[in-house]
């Protein structure tokens, strides 16, 4: 979703009723991170929304980002986010194979998440379309990409091949490098 290098547009405090919206949306969307509000959201914090490309707003407090919500969709947290609470949002996992593409902006494909290096959720915690979720890699510790499904994992399972997740934030995107000092 977002190119190699982008430039943050222009900030803006947000205002208080806007902040409980957006906490509010956020737990409501992720109840994972309900534990860790507090923390990351905290009531009395100056929350900055920082244009981006794309029709997308990026949240930060202190210049840390925290989540960024395309202009029709979810909030989606950001990785550093989800590297900090890595068991707040459901995971799926590449094979090796999938790494390379994934990390150079590629979608998502069924197929290197069904291969034997993959995993995708059972049939009782199925995953359906539109999920936000976090890929992890094979043989790695830290998320790589988080996004929403094209595709339930029940259907990624059937198939066996398409496009799973065309969009997403990835390490070494735009977003990730983005300098907000």
């Amino acid at each position: 979703m977002f190119k190699k290098d982008i430039q943050a547009g222009s900030r803006s405090k947000v205002k208080s009723s806007v902040q409980r919206g957006l906490r509010s949306k956020f737990i409501e969307t992720y109840p994972g991170f309900e534990p860790y509000i507090d923390e990351i959201l905290p009531k009395k914090a100056s929350l900055e929304a920082v244009k981006l490309p794309d029709r997308a707003t990026l949240y930060t407090i202190d210049s840390t980002p925290l989540f960024y919500q395309p202009f029709d969709g979810p909030p989606i947290p950001h990785l550093k986010l989800v590297h900090s609470f890595p068991d707040a949002v459901p995971k799926i996992r590449i094979d090796r194979g999938a790494i390379r593409f994934v990390l150079s902006g590629a979608a998502l494909m069924a197929p290197g998440l069904t291969s034997a290096g993959g995993w995708l959720p059972d049939k009782e915690n199925a995953l359906e379309a539109g999920d936000v979720v976090a890929v992890s890699a094979e043989g790695k510790d830290e998320v790589c990409l988080v996004g929403p499904l094209k595709m339930g994992t029940e259907e990624m399972k059937a198939k066996g091949k398409g496009v799973a997740m065309d969009v997403g934030h990835y390490l070494g995107d735009g977003l990730w490098k983005l300098n907000l000092d």
